[in-house]
């Protein structure tokens, strides 16, 4: 089934992750593939206030690679940032399937960098900026 949410500017982002989080069901790993400054992080954090975690916690995981938050039901949620990967070893190094084996929301950018890590049950969330500013989010599950 194809998915599509228009996120209308940042005022809207709450609505956004909600209405996501409600149809992406029991999935527990989420890839977002989307262009450089499109909003992925900005979108992550939403998703994230919207599950209880405090907003100024969640920050881009550039440099930690993951980083590691806690629901408002105490729920860990892995946010990780894939972008400096340059091979998948790297990603295999910080222990990249217990994250993705944990049962735990796995929140990833970057994913591009290893796609041939990720398994066949993770969700790809396409996130494409608008010229008017908006953003769409589209997957099929």
């Amino acid at each position: 089934m194809k998915h599509e949410i228009t996120i209308d500017g940042l005022a809207d982002l709450g609505r956004a992750a909600r209405q996501f989080l409600s149809e992406i069901g029991e999935h527990r790993l989420v890839a977002f593939y989307a262009p450089m400054g499109a909003g992925k992080t900005t979108f992550t954090t939403a998703v994230c206030k919207e599950l209880g975690v405090r907003e100024d916690a969640v920050s881009s995981p550039t440099f930690a690679i993951v980083n590691e938050y806690r629901s408002g039901s105490g729920e860990p949620i892995y946010h990780f940032d894939f972008y400096r990967i340059e091979k998948p070893s790297e990603a295999l190094d910080i222990g990249l399937y217990d994250y993705l084996d944990s049962g735990a929301l796995c929140l990833m950018e970057w994913p591009e960098n290893i796609e041939d890590l990720l398994p066949d049950e993770t969700l790809r969330v396409r996130i494409t900026p608008a010229r008017d500013g908006s953003r769409l989010l589209s997957w099929e599950d």
